[in-house]
């Protein structure tokens, strides 16, 4: 009997042991039962949950947390507000072909030369002609067809609507929609001017919009490929009467479009024969004879001793704006971008002291040539054309009165 509490001490020990263990397993291992369940909802002999009873269902929702009812699919979700009529204009500033959509206000040519200088020039250049790698605004009409298209305000641009809405939406660089409306149509006006789709006093404004055409609308058209090119596209290609043979026509160096000199001294000379290390060098050409001294000027004529017509040097005072942002005339003129033009008539070509010409201008010094007014006019006209390879990058000047007004000026700008 001694024994016997020894005893039951250990199996009572045990047992707390067991239990003990079994209920830290239980906690950690047995997931609770689902919310019908913890309802008091009786599960056995329960195939589904379409057998469990409606009064069940009822007590289990209440007994859990009530949830906000799902938001209506109709109407506006109750967000937001109606946007206001002042918010809406901020964003409705597309400008259409027929002018819809243009503000009040209006802008010359003049006020829009002063503000495309101060806003548009350090970009697109003075005349539109491009800085750098900025795009080029004006002239172009008349290449588009060529190898070297230039694709213009005054040469592709379909309508003035995108010139107007594209300045006004998105320019002056950095600083868009900051130009006034009367702004915009000034610098409109003066790019259709650069590029001589307007007179000088033009003024652009809502109702003189409609009487700009564009040189290149015409040949906008819609789109018709899917009815025009598509089917003959589609049919099964010719097969038959190919071309026998190709027959060499010219070679690459004759169309400019290979290096010269590297390789391995083999190649095809300008005469489509072939050439090697060994083959003898090509005798060297004559030297060119020594050019004839140039002749001097004709005595001017009584009328032209007599000056230029003042109205005439007055309509050319008004052309030279379009030098000035490179030029300068007069008693105290100095070089600019270009040379000062002071005594230009008759003055030797390229020989204005401590101006660095281009080379074909330095060239024509050595020559002897001189600025004749008759020179001087074919210059005027096709800048690059006359001299190739001149810096000058103003295009020229189209229009026959224009160019007679401006050598006037010049001419008088170096009478005493």
């Amino acid at each position: 009997m001694s024994r016997s509490p020894e005893l039951f001490g250990l199996t009572f020990g045990g047992i707390a042991v067991v239990l003990g263990a079994s209920y830290i397993l239980a906690d950690q291992f047995v997931v609770d039962l689902p919310a019908p369940a913890r309802g008091g909802v009786p599960l056995v002999g329960a195939a589904s949950a379409d057998e469990v009873p409606a009064e069940a269902t009822v007590q289990a929702a209440s007994a859990g947390t009530e949830t906000a009812p799902s938001p209506s699919r109709e109407g506006d979700f109750g967000l937001g507000r109606a946007a206001l009529p002042e918010e809406v204009a901020a964003w409705d500033i597309d400008i259409r072909p027929d002018g819809q959509g243009l503000p009040e206000g209006s802008g010359d040519v003049w006020t829009g030369e002063e503000l495309f200088v101060e806003q548009c020039a350090m970009c697109h250049g003075d005349f539109g002609e491009g800085a750098g790698r900025w795009p080029q605004l004006a002239m172009g009409q008349g290449t588009l067809e060529g190898p070297d298209p230039v694709k213009t305000v005054g040469s592709y641009w379909p309508y003035l609507s995108t010139v107007w809405d594209y300045v006004h939406r998105a320019m002056p660089f950095g600083n868009a929609q900051s130009l006034s409306p009367d702004e915009v149509y000034a610098i409109t006006a003066y790019i259709l001017y650069l590029n001589e789709v307007v007179e000088d006093d033009f003024v652009l404004s809502r109702e003189s919009f409609a009487e700009v055409t564009m040189p290149n609308e015409d040949n906008f058209y819609m789109d018709d490929r899917p009815e025009v090119e598509l089917a003959r596209f589609s049919e099964a290609p010719c097969m038959e009467a190919c071309k026998d043979g190709v027959e060499i026509t010219m070679h690459a160096r004759v169309l400019d479009v290979t290096p010269e000199g590297g390789g391995d001294g083999g190649g095809i000379d300008l005469e489509g024969s072939s050439g090697s290390p060994g083959d003898a060098a090509p005798e060297p050409a004559a030297a060119p004879a020594d050019p004839e001294p140039a002749a001097d000027p004709e005595p001017a004529t009584e009328a032209a001793a007599a000056g230029p017509d003042p109205a005439l040097v007055e309509t050319g005072a008004q052309v030279f704006r379009k030098c000035q942002a490179c030029h300068e005339v007069g008693e105290d003129a100095a070089n600019r971008v270009g040379p000062h033009l002071t005594d230009l008539v008759g003055r030797p070509i390229g020989s204005v002291d401590g101006f660095n010409y281009s080379a074909v201008f330095e060239e024509a010094r050595a020559a002897g040539d001189v600025w004749t007014e008759e020179h001087l006019a074919e210059f005027l006209a096709d800048p690059r054309g006359t001299y190739p390879g001149t810096k000058m990058s103003f295009g020229g000047l189209r229009k026959d009165d224009e160019i007679a007004a401006l050598v006037a000026y010049l001419r008088s700008a170096g009478a005493e």
